[in-house]
């Protein structure tokens, strides 16, 4: 079997992350299936967002969570990316996406299509962000015994063993994806520019949920492992055993035909990339 691509916050190395466009053109790619990111607005509806602010991938500032849908919908979210959008793809007041919204664009795909929601923390609502979700999935109709909305199949992810131990209440064991990746304290320094007494705090606390992360994917109290590719390359041995004890294993983020490679080697069997065609026409090329 081929690895299962998906495409990170749709094909986001074409068009600006968790876009119209950027999903829009996923699907036209053919992928297997799109990753999301979710975080709640401040009219508690699920909004497809990477971030906790708004600076990097919007023309507003500010926290999510300090914003209704209404508000989000008036920002623009795609000319960051310095890419024209197609009209066919939608215009650039269309490109914002409540998870509703990517619903409907994968509905409407007409074809069976997998979606992998990463529920981002810390979320100034706690785990009523887990709850809140599978509120949501439940209204509009979905089987908590196959994970199924109509053809969508839907796995969860998460960094946050909480989220995880949550999510399991209600979602089933071999949907549930412990993501993990070693904490590097120069790339937290840099990414939150935090004083040293909170980013010392912060390592440890991401430290302490890489070691539970690693230990529920041990224990098989997850279906899939999520490992970043550094992991991957830093970690082989612990990847071929799970994969050799039954776990499903989804590598991110795949970008290079290097590194699908290496990870089909490995016998990883899915695969999140900003270039999904990219990934999907490198690991063809291969099997020829």
């Amino acid at each position: 079997m081929p690895p299962v691509i998906f495409a990170h916050r749709g094909s986001s190395g074409t068009y600006a992350e968790h876009t119209r466009a950027a999903y829009l053109q996923a699907l036209a790619d053919g992928v297997d299936g799109v990753e999301c990111d979710v975080h709640l607005s401040r009219d508690g509806q699920l909004v497809c967002i990477h971030d906790t602010t708004l600076e990097r991938t919007t023309n507003g500032s500010g926290d999510v969570a300090d914003h209704t849908v209404a508000e989000l919908r008036m920002l623009d979210v795609a000319a960051w990316k310095g890419v024209g959008i197609p009209s066919a793809f939608g215009g650039a007041d269309e490109q914002f996406l409540t998870l509703a919204d990517l619903l409907t664009l994968l509905h409407d795909a007409g074809r069976p299509v997998r979606l992998a929601i990463e529920l981002k923390h810390p979320s100034p609502f706690g785990l009523r962000l887990e709850e809140a979700l599978i509120a949501f999935l439940m209204d509009e109709g979905w089987n908590p015994e196959s994970s199924m909305l109509g053809g969508i199949e839907i796995s969860f992810m998460s960094f946050n063993p909480d989220s995880i131990r949550q999510l399991a209440e209600s979602a089933p064991h071999h949907m549930l994806c412990q993501l993990v990746a070693d904490v590097e304290p120069q790339e937290v320094r840099d990414a939150l520019r935090f004083g040293s007494i909170a980013e010392g705090a912060l390592i440890a606390v991401l430290q302490r949920a890489l070691k539970e992360g690693e230990e529920l994917i041990d224990a098989q109290e997850v279906g899939i492992a999520g490992p970043g590719i550094e992991y991957v390359r830093d970690h082989p041995e612990r990847i071929r055993r799970w994969i050799q004890e039954g776990m499903r294993v989804r590598a991110w983020t795949v970008n290079t035909e290097e590194d699908a490679l290496f990870l089909a080697d490995l016998g990883v069997q899915e695969m999140t990339s900003d270039y999904p065609a990219r990934i999907r026409l490198a690991l063809e090329g291969n099997r020829q």
